[in-house]
């Protein structure tokens, strides 16, 4: 069995003659908490469409549960949930009766599942109340049961907190990390909200105008986020020398283009200084680093990051 939930490779929609996505390739293993990442009009809601069978790519190769035989890909699509776009709820039903409909058409013997999945999302209560009289966060919420339903092993979320309020989005955080821990569920979600992704996903995947910029994992993201002194020295193997011999710390790394992160002395940018030069070493450069994850995600695609 595949360790990968999903592989895709080198997807490409085009849309009269534009590209919404570039060869775009993803891997989502299985138990990941996948944060999508772009702006409006970067390509995620069309990647999520063609995952979940809602479109198909002009090119590329889609697997899914570790096959890639269109056969077996529209069977995989049914181990899947997902709230794309605006789910399809039904304005003058009660919650229970839009999941009765839902368990009807995913053929899903008792109802039983009903209870138990408004209980999840905290619907419990709702009674006879009908959806239209429902707050944006409790349609969201009732989305979610939607996509719950099922039991999926594979959760696809576009942008599951609009309109919900900072402690619904503490609690649907909370909600997909217990799913996630306790019922091995592996998560794919967009959203703006890259704070709250930052809490939440183990993976990360940064789109921008159709092309996959980079996938790194959440201790990747962590280490390149990381508070350091970057240092630019002449002569960067000395420079290492000097820092671990005489000032005496091996939390540093070296890096491809020969600058050097340092993650001490954070608060003594002058012994460092002073040590680098009184060993013969020219500074080129020396500075305080480190972002977050709207910080990175704008640097990566070369401005500010507005949604």
């Amino acid at each position: 069995m595949s360790e990968y939930i999903l592989k895709a490779k080198n997807i490409t929609k085009t849309f009269k003659g534009d590209k919404a996505l570039d060869n775009v390739s993803m891997s989502i293993k299985k138990g990941d908490i996948y944060g999508f990442i772009g702006q409006n009009g970067a390509g995620k809601s069309t990647m999520l469409r063609i995952i979940t069978g809602l479109s198909f790519p002009t090119n590329g190769q889609l697997e899914l549960f570790g096959s890639i035989k269109e056969s077996n890909i529209v069977e995989a699509q049914k181990r899947m949930g997902a709230i794309i776009e605006n789910p399809g709820l039904f304005p003058n039903m009660s919650a229970y009766d839009n999941l009765e409909v839902h368990r009807l058409q995913k053929g899903i013997p008792g109802r039983s599942c009903i209870d138990r999945t408004l209980k999840l999302v905290g619907l419990q209560d709702t009674a006879k109340k009908k959806v239209k009289h429902f707050s944006l966060g409790m349609k969201q919420r009732l989305g979610l049961a939607v996509a719950l339903l099922s039991d999926p092993e594979f959760l696809i979320l576009d942008e599951p907190t609009n309109g919900l309020d900072p402690m619904g989005i503490v609690e649907l955080r909370q909600l997909l990390k217990k799913l996630n821990r306790e019922k091995g569920i592996t998560v794919l979600i967009s959203s703006h909200i890259l704070s709250e992704l930052h809490q939440l996903a183990t993976n990360y995947g940064i789109i921008h105008k159709g092309k996959m910029l980079e996938e790194l994992s959440a201790k990747e993201l962590d280490e390149k986020c990381r508070q350091h002194l970057q240092i630019k020295v002449d002569q960067s193997t000395k420079g290492a020398i000097i820092i671990e011999e005489i000032l005496g710390t091996t939390d540093f790394e070296v890096m491809q283009d020969g600058k050097i992160k340092l993650y001490d002395y954070l608060d003594d940018v002058r012994t460092v200084s002073q040590t680098l030069t009184e060993n013969g070493l020219i500074i080129e450069h020396l500075s305080q680093n480190g972002d977050n994850l709207e910080s990175y995600f704008s640097k990566l695609i070369g401005g500010v990051a507005n949604d």
